[in-house]
């Protein structure tokens, strides 16, 4: 029999201790440890029968380049957030929040994969249940292979017999090694069961999908270790109220951690947006004041975003300050230069500030479209349709250049944008690349006269 002992695991970094803690000494967590029961002297078992080989050193000049094609997924954007497909033997950490859609986008991506054979593992719902979900969702794949199992030995039994081009695993919490004696979801279950599909895959070539879940304050269930083992964690994020739901990059061995994918939420399923400018953006006839268009870049991707912002007289005395979707202390830094540099008393006023569609900007490219947006809602005067604007703003009131601005420039034109203001000192500018009025400006001043005159 082996010896059968129990151990205090920090929930926060899987640090382990032979007695309960308040704090841990590894990442400073407090009330994190609990206690969980470990096998000492545990018999080696195998994971998978392939057969393995020692390990030898080599010296880099004697390592022969070898090509690593990438696997073509029928899903534009997770084909752009991976970094251009899926890389052969690749472990995937795929996170979000309960009922956001994690589980309804992977058995999407297994059903319409019709060139790959897929393993799809469930250790959540039924197969009717499974069933029902693909039914909604469609798709003609006849070599996608539903399984619901727990047990991590058994997992790898029938991968060996199907020989998949694709595992998906919902959820990693659920999966459990009989090597461990503690319950599935723990520190140590995870982190072993992890261990195991990551070994597999780098041995068997196959790339596999871990769903996981996520805690109260917003980070990835598990110990920290586990974002470390994988090769690329993936978060989707989105409001359940909201239809659309992003998909973004954490951490990427094979490629950008800055692209953007974006989703719309249908009965049917998960549609993929490929154009967000059009969605970020509300078609309206009336002149409204207070809305202003952006051209903003999310990684590689430029696209056109709504700017809307309310400004009205304090009723309680003590100004309001709210944004959503922008970092609210640049907000406030803005109206401090509005007011020292322009004039503009915004000090006894309510602001409030959104971003269009429930997504969040970090782009300071995106300061030139806030402040037109504020000034439009305090003067009541509405901005031209015709007109977006792509510039940051620095503390003397001064519009300074941004980043890959000719990229901006284009989908503002695609879009059917007339005109676009800009910072005057960006440089190697084309004009006569593209078919819209670019009007450039050094101050705030100067965009005011611009937009109002």
């Amino acid at each position: 029999m082996a010896k059968v002992k129990s151990a205090f695991f920090c929930q926060s970094c899987g640090y382990e201790t032979p007695k309960w803690l308040g704090k841990c000494p590894s990442c400073g967590e407090w009330n994190t440890f609990v206690e969980e029961i470990v096998q000492k002297q545990v018999a080696q078992v195998v994971a998978f029968s392939k057969s393995e080989t020692t390990a030898k050193p080599f010296s880099l000049d004697t390592i022969e380049e070898a090509d690593h094609p990438r696997l073509t997924l029928p899903d534009e954007e997770l084909n752009r957030v991976l970094g251009g497909g899926l890389v052969l033997g690749s472990l995937i950490l795929f996170g979000g929040e309960p009922g956001i859609g994690k589980s309804t986008l992977l058995l999407q991506l297994a059903v319409t994969s019709e060139k790959l054979k897929v393993l799809y593992v469930s250790g959540e719902e039924s197969l009717q249940q499974i069933k029902m979900r693909s039914e909604r969702i469609g798709g003609g794949n006849k070599e996608c292979y539903i399984l619901t199992e727990t047990n991590i030995q058994n997992i790898f039994k029938q991968a060996e017999q199907i020989e998949p081009d694709l595992l998906i695993i919902d959820s990693i919490q659920t999966i459990y090694s009989p090597q461990i004696e503690s319950s599935p979801g723990s520190i140590s279950q995870v982190r072993e069961s992890t261990a195991q599909l990551l070994r597999y895959a780098k041995q068997s070539n196959v790339p596999v999908f871990l769903i996981g879940h996520i805690t109260k304050e917003g980070s990835l269930a598990g110990p920290k270790v586990l974002e470390h083992m994988v090769d690329t964690v993936l978060q989707f994020e989105g409001d359940r109220n909201h239809v659309y739901r992003l998909l973004r990059s954490i951490k990427n061995r094979f490629g950008s951690t800055n692209e953007l994918g974006i989703y719309e939420m249908l009965s049917s399923g998960l549609r993929q947006v490929k154009n967000p400018s059009e969605i970020l953006i509300t078609n309206t006839d009336a002149g409204l004041s207070g809305i202003a268009i952006a051209a903003t870049l999310e990684g590689m991707r430029p696209m056109l975003i709504e700017v809307q912002a309310l400004v009205s007289t304090a009723a309680y005395g003590t100004p309001q300050r709210s944004s959503t979707g922008f970092d609210a202390k640049r907000l406030n830094m803005l109206l401090a230069v509005m007011e020292k540099r322009c004039g503009f008393k915004l000090g006894t006023k309510d602001v409030f500030l959104n971003i269009a569609g429930g997504i969040k900007v970090d782009d300071p490219a995106i300061d030139l479209a806030v402040v037109a947006a504020v000034l439009s809602s305090n003067a009541d005067i509405s901005i031209p349709k015709n007109i977006a604007l792509s510039g940051e703003i620095g503390l003397s009131g001064e519009v300074r250049p941004v980043n890959r601005i000719e990229q901006r420039i284009y989908e503002a034109q695609k879009l059917g944008f007339e005109k676009i203001i800009l910072s005057k000192y960006n440089k190697g500018i084309e004009a006569k690349n593209f078919d819209i009025e670019m009007i450039q400006c050094g101050k705030i001043t100067e965009v005011l006269k611009a937009l109002f005159s």
